[in-house]
This record gives structure tokens, sequence and C-alpha cells, in this order.
């Protein structure tokens, strides 16, 4: 066989129908390891060591399903999908909830199968079959979702281009993997990847970490400290969180960008730097540029090709994929014998609304798999840790707007409604006061309305 090519092992007990899919599946570029039954599948599968099974419902003997649960258990990765004349709606949820790849019924429509199993083999991290790009670069993002496809075949296409980019996507939903993904797929993938959470750094030290600063231009600078713009030379510098930037800061990465230079802290002369700029954010920036929080210019500067992350419950066939992908790795970690979920703790899971996306489905598969004492996880395990997941202390953002919020509620009340007051007790000015009441959409006048 032709190793370019991905490999499909076809399983149907009609002998006239499996002959026509190779046939069909051949003249798309697919190598065709053919089986009359599940247990000839079953017989073959080590030596075929295929990339993508197809396989019949209805067999005599072992089914597509039970083959299906034979192969989840043996290659939890391995990618099944199901084609049958006895299909239902009840059916395909029940075998998407199960992990299934794909289910599609007789008479099937030829360009569906052959566009889910070009899907399956990005998935099984082969080159899609009919196709010269490389998938390496996106080994990392485990997805089936039609939507992520698309959203991904754009982020190839800006990948190779200078030009700055901006993903814009919930908290967990996988944005630095994304930018990751899109430095592997440039013209930068031999340099360096760097990324760096502007929320998560004080602003002096941020600029530092940015800019870098030279020996004595603070207390503690006892060295030339060379800074991420310059560290990236020649690479992706990916600033995460860029919506939480202090202004002054802002205003500093702007004329960095306009200049292609930057000044360390405490030097006397620019530096020359070769670096792309992806950046992301959580938050609303057209709410934050119209309260002033964030820049237009350099929003605009940042925001030449924007890509918006789908958030997980956007692609909810992707969590059996997630979570039996998290659930081997995590397995090898805890060193626990745990290998699949049983098929009501699988539904959980999808039905659940992930707010906190894949970085939530990844909390709870570990607290189920660390918890675990069972080759297969039950349900309860599940809803346990999808509870105990669920009712964690929120966010630092959703803190601090909640404190916010209290805080100039009960100023209002105390000075019962008086702005010059409250913004006296509040050490800010009257304008930046005024700002803030409108951020939380606070009326001063119902609250002297209130003590009235």
């Amino acid at each position: 066989m032709n190793k370019s090519n991905p490999r499909v092992l076809l399983v149907d007990d009609d002998p006239d129908l499996l002959r026509l899919l190779a046939i069909r599946l051949k003249a798309n570029g697919f190598e065709v390891a053919p089986a009359s039954s599940a247990e000839a599948a079953q017989a073959s599968l080590e030596t075929v060591r295929p990339d993508v099974v197809v396989t019949d419902l209805r067999m005599p003997g072992i089914d597509g399903m039970a083959l299906f649960d034979q192969i989840h258990h043996q290659h939890p990765s391995l990618p099944v999908i199901v084609l049958t004349a006895h299909g239902s709606i009840p059916d395909a949820v029940e075998a998407m909830r199960r992990g299934v790849f794909g289910y599609l019924t007789k008479p099937y429509d030829a360009p569906e199968l052959i566009a889910q199993l070009r899907r399956a083999v990005n998935v099984a991290g082969r080159t899609s079959a009919g196709e010269d790009s490389d998938n390496a670069w996106r080994e990392e993002i485990i997805t089936r979702s039609s939507k992520m496809e698309t959203f991904l075949q754009q982020a190839k296409l800006v990948a190779n281009s200078e030009v700055s980019v901006f993903i814009s996507g919930p908290s967990g939903s996988g944005k630095e993997l994304l930018a990751r993904a899109i430095h592997k797929a440039s013209n930068r993938a031999d340099g360096h990847f760097l990324a760096v959470n502007c929320g998560a750094i004080p602003e002096p030290l941020l600029e530092s970490e940015l800019f870098g600063h030279v020996k004595g231009a603070f207390t503690g600078a006892h060295r030339d400290h060379e800074g991420l713009f310059q560290a990236a030379k020649g690479g992706t510098l990916f600033l995460d969180e860029i919506g939480d930037m202090p202004l002054p800061l802002q205003v500093k990465l702007l004329r960095v960008l306009e200049e292609r230079q930057v000044r360390p802290v405490g030097a006397t002369r620019s530096v020359p730097i070769d670096v792309r700029i992806i950046s992301a954010t959580h938050q609303n920036l057209d709410q934050a540029r119209a309260e002033n929080r964030f820049r237009d210019d350099l929003y605009y500067r940042l925001n030449v090709i924007s890509l918006a992350l789908p958030p997980l419950s956007e692609r909810r066939e992707d969590i059996p994929l997630l979570a039996n992908h998290f659930l081997q790795r995590l397995a090898r970690r805890y060193r626990r014998p745990v290998n699949s979920f049983a098929p009501d703790a699988m539904e959980l899971l999808v039905g659940a609304p992930w707010p906190g996306n894949v970085r939530q489905l990844l909390n709870v598969v570990e607290q189920a798999v660390a918890l675990s004492t069972t080759a297969i996880v039950p349900a309860a395990l599940v809803q346990r840790a999808i509870q105990s997941d669920f009712t964690e202390i929120e966010s630092f953002e959703d803190a601090r707007r909640r404190f916010e919020r209290d805080y100039l509620i009960r100023l209002l009340r105390l000075t019962e409604g008086n702005v010059a007051h409250a913004a006296r007790l509040a050490k800010r000015n009257r304008t930046e006061f005024y700002r803030l009441l409108s951020r939380y959409q606070l009326e001063p006048a119902s609250f002297k309305t209130a003590a009235d």
C-alpha cells in the first residue's frame, strides 16, 4: 500500500456495497482495507493499522456499535464512522454520545462521507486525502466540528501573512493553542513563540517583561534584561488578555508597533524588532473602547485580522473526542486503569453547559479520572466532578466587576446619591467616577429618591 495516503478499514457484510464503497474511496485518494464482518475487521486491526474505520451498523454476529466499543477500548483515538440503512435520530444521538465520529444513513451521500473521512483523518493527525497541506501545524487542536474546521481553514489562510491577528473568544476556549498553531503554520515557524498574559503581571513589571530594561534602570535591576519583543526576534509574540493592559502601557505598545523598534526601560537608544504580534482577550473590546479603557488606535493596529474562536457549547460534537483524549492522557499521568466513560457519563458531559469551555472540561475529566477505581468512569463520578467544578469560585474578572459594582452602590447609599461626595470618598475625580457609574448602569438620582 502507498503509505502517503490515509488508510480506511471498511467493514460491511454486503460484498457488492463493500466493493462499491472501496472503489469510491480509492478514487478520492484513500487506501482501503476491506472486511466482510466485524470479526474479520477486529482480527486485521493491528496489521492494517487504519487511520479511520467505516463500518455498517447491522451485521450478523458482532454489529457496528459493538465493533466500535471494542475498537474504542483498544484504540480510543481511532475515529469510527457508522453507516446504516436502519438509522434513526435517537440511534444517531446515542452513537455520537458514545464517541462515534460520524453517523450516516444509507443510501449515503458520497460527498458527505468523503468530507467526514477527511475530517476524521485530520483528527487522527494525518494529511487529508486529496489535500496537499500538512496538518502538523494544528495537531494539538482536537476537533471534528465542521464549524471548527471552517474556522481553522481561515486561520491557516492568514498564517503566512505578516499582519497582526486578534483572537477573541471566551476564557478556556483555547486562544493560546490557536495562536501557537498559527505560528507553526507561518513562515516564522522556526522562530520562537513567546506568550505573556497582560492581565497577570503588574504594570511596572509588564513593561520590563515586554520591552526589557538596562542595568540600574530601577531598584533591583542588577543586569540588562532582554524583553520579549527582542527575545521573539524572527518569531511570534502572543499578547494574551490584551484587554487588561493598563492605558499608559497601551500608549507605549502602540509606539513600538508603529516604529518597529523598542526602547528598554532606562535605555537611551531604541532597538529594532522583527516580530509578529498575535493578541487575544475574552473581554468585549468594543465596550472597553466605548468606556475609554482601551485605545482605538491600538485596537485597529492589533485587529488587522480578527478570528472569533467558537465556545465549546457551539461544537458539542467535539466533547466526546476531547473527553476521551483527556481521559487517556490523564490516565497515564495518574497511572489509573481507566480507558473509557460509561454511556450515561458521556451523556452528562455532552449535555453540560461548559461556561469554562475546554479548560473546564479538562478539569472535570481530571477530577473523574483521579477518583475513578474502575476501567469505565461511571456517571456518578462525572456528576460529582461537574457539580464540584461548576460551583467553584468565580473568575477574577467577574469578582472584580462584582466588587466594583457593590462598592459603588455602598458609596451612593452612604452619600445619598451625591456624586461629588462619593468621588471624594473613593479618591477619584468626578469624570472617572461618572464613567464607572455608567459602566455599571447606576443612576445617582435613584439613590436620592431612596434616601427621601
